[in-house]
């Protein structure tokens, strides 16, 4: 049996993981990518503004850690998304389409009772990396 390969991905262009775990890690061709907060990488703190903009800017990190791992929004095949209201989930939803155009991973999106630093939106995908594929089947 041959020995897969793990590999830790990390990048300085999305803000440092505020607790022991790593941006992603790619087993054989998968990339498994921690939640992703709104921050902003210099002063890590989450961006001010609505719960558009702290998406908006989650997304953008998630952006560079999907590209360290060489991947990208449009090989996401499971999103997860954590709101601390449940009430946001439109205004969530439209920024989502700005990074994911077409062909949509699949998704699930929770209300929870609290999001680390006290967020109001946290995301986390499972995408392939390398060369994908897409067929379609509508």
């Amino acid at each position: 049996m041959s020995a897969q390969s793990r590999t830790i991905v990390t990048t300085l262009d999305a803000p440092k993981p505020i607790a022991p775990y790593n941006q992603g890690v790619i087993l054989d061709s998968t990339m498994y990518v921690s939640g992703v907060l709104g921050l902003e990488k210099e002063t890590m703190k989450i961006v001010e503004g609505d719960v558009t903009t702290e998406t908006r800017q989650a997304l953008r990190n998630l952006g560079y850690i999907l590209q360290a791992g060489n991947s990208s929004y449009d090989k996401v095949v499971k999103s997860t998304i954590f709101l601390s209201d449940l009430n946001d989930f439109a205004a969530v939803n439209d920024v989502y389409r700005e990074f994911f155009i077409k062909d949509f991973p699949a998704r699930s999106a929770f209300q929870v009772a609290k999001l680390p630093m006290n967020a109001r939106v946290e995301i986390e995908v499972i995408a392939a990396t390398g060369q994908v594929k897409t067929v379609c089947c509508h």
